[in-house]
């Protein structure tokens, strides 16, 4: 969500800079909540373990954007987070987000709004995941250009990210490179048509 990015940046200095090294873990996925964070520099990677156990990828976090909200108030996270590079981040407790809402009214409706935002990805990843790789992959893809404005991942974290093999992600990147919707320059992957691969990943 592009209109969230950066919306955040004002109020740094309400947060502790912390500077982390690639594959660091943020915050895991059932432990209690203490604060949230704002991506500055680098990249984190949100995962989620499903009931039967099995761990994916289910977002990049774009800089400029929160992560760990539904941490406030001693909240368990749902998800887990870590580094994909060498990072800069800002923490803010519940007594940080306290003070930023009290001297600046407009923060609480920013803080809720990506809330609620994270909440509905979620909800429609869970929704995904007995859907075709076809399916999710076309959604992910949206999801990573809405988020980002472009996309530069390679085919194996995207299998990752997707849940399946890099060899289904190559042949379904083929068959649409082929069809004319996609085109693949190094790590970069471009959307030709994208009414075409939104019809393919819409949320039912």
């Amino acid at each position: 969500m592009l209109e969230l990015r950066y919306t955040w940046e004002p109020f740094l200095d309400y947060g502790q800079k912390l500077e982390l090294k690639k594959k660091t873990v943020i915050y895991l996925q059932g432990e209690s909540g203490k604060g949230f964070y704002y991506l500055s520099k680098g990249g984190v990677k949100i995962l989620f373990l499903s009931d039967q156990g099995n761990e994916r990828i289910i977002n990049y976090v774009p800089v400029g954007m929160l992560l760990g909200e539904h941490g406030v108030h001693k909240e368990n996270y749902l998800t887990t987070a870590v580094t994909t590079s060498p990072s800069v981040l800002y923490y803010f407790s519940d007594e940080d987000l306290s003070k930023v809402c009290a001297d600046h009214p407009n923060a609480a409706t920013i803080f809720t709004h990506s809330l609620i935002y994270k909440f509905r990805i979620l909800a429609e990843i869970i929704s995904l995941l007995d859907s075709g790789i076809e399916h999710q992959m076309a959604y992910y893809l949206l999801k990573l250009v809405h988020e980002n404005g472009n996309i530069s991942i390679d085919q194996t974290s995207f299998a990752q990210y997707i849940g399946t093999s890099r060899i289904t992600v190559n042949k379904t990147f083929q068959k649409w490179k082929q069809q004319g919707l996609i085109e693949i320059t190094g790590r970069k992957i471009q959307i030709l048509d994208m009414k075409k691969m939104s019809e393919i990943g819409k949320v039912m």
